[in-house]
């Protein structure tokens, strides 16, 4: 088996997820270190859920206003690709403008007003749809107090959880608090050997 392959965290019990046996407290936001901490571990150990309820979420936005989400997605997905191609593409959107300004400034202003009167509630919610998991994510991984077990499983499979997709994220991010502790007790190791 290779390390770099990619793995998944397994889906924690909804007890010690939400209910009964979960602890929440505020976190001291005096110390950053700490929440920070405290948010990476529970985001690793937690990850499962955390993408399980995203999907629920999004997919009761969709169940309750399926147009706007998908126009919402269509347009956000459009604009992004037009921006790309622009982009890659100087002598297309250079020479167009050059040759038709007045043209090109009036489509531009058409369809931005088109845009932002018609069509900015579908974006509107289709954002809202993205971001209330991500928003919902963040908050139970800073109330969430971690307890002996996530505790122990966040120490022993720290490499582990680097190769999760959580793990990716969060090293990409910068955000490498369990990394950096599993790579000091690897050169630790490596330098007695």
């Amino acid at each position: 088996m290779q390390s770099d392959a990619l793995s998944f965290a397994p889906l924690r019990p909804l007890d010690d997820f939400l209910l009964d046996s979960a602890r929440f407290q505020l976190p001291d936001v005096n110390d950053i270190e700490k929440w920070g901490k405290r948010v990476s571990n529970n985001l690793l150990y937690y990850q499962s859920n955390y993408f399980l309820m995203s999907i629920l979420i999004i997919i009761i936005f969709t169940a309750i206003h399926p147009t706007k989400m998908i126009t919402g997605s269509f347009l956000l997905f459009a604009s992004f690709f037009i921006i790309y191609y622009m982009s890659r593409d100087v002598k297309l959107g250079g020479n167009l403008f050059r040759k038709n300004p007045m043209i090109i400034s009036l489509v531009i202003f058409s369809l931005g007003y088109f845009l932002l009167s018609k069509m900015l509630g579908s974006l509107l919610v289709f954002l809202l749809g993205i971001l209330i998991p991500i928003c919902l994510s963040f908050i139970h991984a800073s109330l969430r107090m971690r307890n002996i077990k996530n505790k122990i499983v966040n120490k022993t499979v720290a490499f582990k959880n680097s190769q999760t997709p959580m793990g990716i994220f969060l090293r990409d991010m910068g955000i490498e608090f369990l990394f950096s502790a599993f790579k000091e007790q690897s050169q630790v190791k490596h330098s007695k050997d």
